[in-house]
């Protein structure tokens, strides 16, 4: 296949995403993350002061709220969620969208626009990296099934920050071990950059520094020759280099988000958000900093750090497979993948690797050190991409936060780059024709499937379920939150509402929304704890699972509250996460 044809076909893929992303996010009322995230990024940009949502770095924030700037939006700088609160951030953003007389509408609109960027971005270096390494069909599959993968779709048209992690992650790493390869100083600035940008992204990106170091290590052990020591010594330098650009980058742009934000202020939000936090060591030093004009930016930036592990540490209250939770389950992410990814992306999965075992022609117990070490060698990028995946999947399976699937999408990248390069490799070493043939046809059959289940999954991205759970329509009886049940279904609602002619519905909701806004004064809040009631009743995907699942050992929350609906089935279910009910 020529480049140009190459090229062509890759530019059409990345607009059919884009396009499904963009149409699909139309209906979608804002998420429960969105209300925090896009008037934090306004404040960011207009007030340069950064105490709303420190938890997550800002550039994504910050981009959402680039086109905002055009629509002089109220701000309400009096309100007691700015003036007084601590980190206020529902409370401010539900004031700036619902309370302010702006157009929420229209601030979400334009807010989720730029998001795209990291779609198109992504799957850029997605085809770029797998070219680099496979070749032309292998990009091409890479970027396949990037640009029809109902996760990344779904979070992806969203002012979240999953996909953006997803982005940084793979573009650091590539710049990473092209450092490593050739240790220029241009090399190094683009690497040390690229890693300051990913880790301003997200938290949870901070995983690349326990990686980059593996790497680095298995890179002088298993490629480069003895010395050793000496060579390792030099390398673990030069990471620290790489690691003191990324420093610079973010000290400066956290300068620049607590331009106006009063030095007392830092020290008494971040001495009374870490009042639990049990690292005291790293709690003083953030303390510390906090005031200091030369480390406040840098004392932030820990704060929001040990905000993240704080809350990946401490858990949530969530519904997975019949049972509430206030703790985690160690499977909790193998599962959600199993069913949140489409099926047949699966079987290409198991004949990649059943065709990388084929390919041994030797047992493997002859000479494999030496056969291992041989490949490491003549294929470190893919090496590396491995490692990654066991380092993030480990610490996310023994994480205490299961609250979707989107948690573990930096590593997809990666995955469907190695996946893509396993499957051609495995036509190409078929040397029979018909047979080969075959394996095109069928690979062809199964990227079809792909492509077909997941346009089929219009609009309604984020609630995808593959066959293995019985389709979207099912999701809720396995996993809720940000695998099925955001929020984004509130304007469906409405819409329902009115052209049912109904004059007044109870309403439990789960998300960013204002029932109040979309609703008026057909909307009637729910008190579930007040136990069977009559009439119009609709309840998210979230607190009707919540209220049903039975309550696992030493949780101590109310659990049950919504078994008495077991009996009755819902008129209607809006977009596959709020169930309409109607009870005589």
């Amino acid at each position: 296949m020529s480049n140009r044809s190459t090229y062509i076909i890759a530019g059409f893929l990345i607009i059919v995403m884009l396009v499904l992303a963009f149409t699909s996010s139309l209906g979608d009322s804002l998420t429960m993350d969105e209300q925090s995230h896009i008037p934090a990024g306004y404040s960011y940009l207009t007030q340069k002061d950064f105490r709303i949502n420190p938890e997550h770095p800002p550039l994504v924030k910050d981009l959402s709220a680039v086109p905002l700037l055009l629509l002089n939006l109220n701000f309400p700088k009096e309100h007691p969620s700015w003036k007084e609160g601590i980190n206020e951030q529902w409370w401010f953003g539900s004031e700036l969208l619902y309370r302010s007389g702006n157009n929420p509408d229209k601030i979400l609109f334009w807010a989720r626009l730029p998001m795209l960027l990291f779609l198109l971005i992504l799957g850029i270096y997605i085809f770029k990296w797998a070219k680099e390494l496979g070749g032309n069909k292998t990009a091409l599959l890479s970027l396949a099934l990037f640009s029809f993968s109902p996760t990344f779709i779904a979070h992806g048209r969203l002012v979240t920050t999953d996909v953006a992690a997803a982005c940084g992650f793979l573009i650091a790493t590539y710049y990473f071990i092209k450092f490593l390869k050739k240790s220029t100083n241009k090399n190094l600035i683009i690497a040390g950059l690229s890693f300051g940008i990913a880790l301003l992204l997200k938290f949870s990106v901070a995983l690349l520094i326990p990686s980059f170091a593996v790497i680095t290590f298995l890179w002088v052990l298993l490629v480069k020759k003895p010395p050793y020591l000496k060579k390792l010594l030099k390398y673990i330098g030069l990471l620290i280099l790489v690691g003191l650009v990324g420093a610079v980058l973010i000290w400066l742009v956290y300068e620049f988000h607590v331009w106006n934000y009063p030095a007392e202020y830092q020290v008494r939000d971040s001495q009374q958000i870490l009042e639990s936090n049990s690292t005291k060591p790293l709690v003083n030093l953030c303390v510390w900093m906090a005031d200091k004009p030369l480390f406040r930016p840098l004392g932030h930036y820990l704060l929001g750090l040990l905000m993240a592990t704080q809350r990946t540490a401490g858990g949530n209250t969530t519904y997975f497979l019949g049972i509430m939770s206030g703790t985690a389950w160690w499977y909790y992410f193998p599962i959600v993948y199993l069913i949140k990814v489409p099926l047949v992306f699966h079987v290409l999965t198991l004949i990649a690797l059943f065709s990388a075992l084929w390919l041994i022609k030797k047992p493997f117990w002859i000479k494999t050190s030496r056969r291992l070490k041989e490949w490491i060698k003549n294929h470190f990028p893919e090496f590396s991409m491995l490692i990654i995946i066991a380092i993030y999947w480990f610490m996310s399976v023994r994480g205490n936060l299961n609250i979707g699937v989107r948690h573990v999408l930096p590593t997809f990248p990666f995955i469907y780059i190695l996946i893509s390069i396993g499957i051609i490799k495995w036509i190409e070493n078929i040397k029979k024709l018909p047979l080969r043939k075959m394996a095109i046809s069928l690979t062809s059959v199964f990227l079809g499937w792909y492509i077909i289940s997941s346009c089929l999954a219009w609009p309604f991205y984020l609630t995808y379920f593959n066959e293995i759970a019985g389709g979207s329509k099912n999701g809720y009886k396995y996993a809720v939150d940000s695998n099925l049940d955001w929020g984004q279904d509130l304007k469906r609602l409405a819409k329902w509402v009115e052209k049912n002619n109904i004059s007044k519905i109870k309403l439990d909701y789960f998300g960013g929304g204002d029932p109040n806004y979309y609703l008026g004064e057909k909307y009637q809040p729910f008190d579930n704890k007040k136990g069977p009631q009559r009439g119009w009743l609709a309840i998210s995907g979230t607190l009707l699972q919540g209220g049903r699942g039975n309550p696992a050992p030493n949780f101590n929350q109310p659990a049950g509250y919504y078994l008495w609906l077991n009996q009755y089935k819902p008129i209607e279910v809006i977009g596959n996460s709020i169930f309409v009910y109607y009870i005589e």
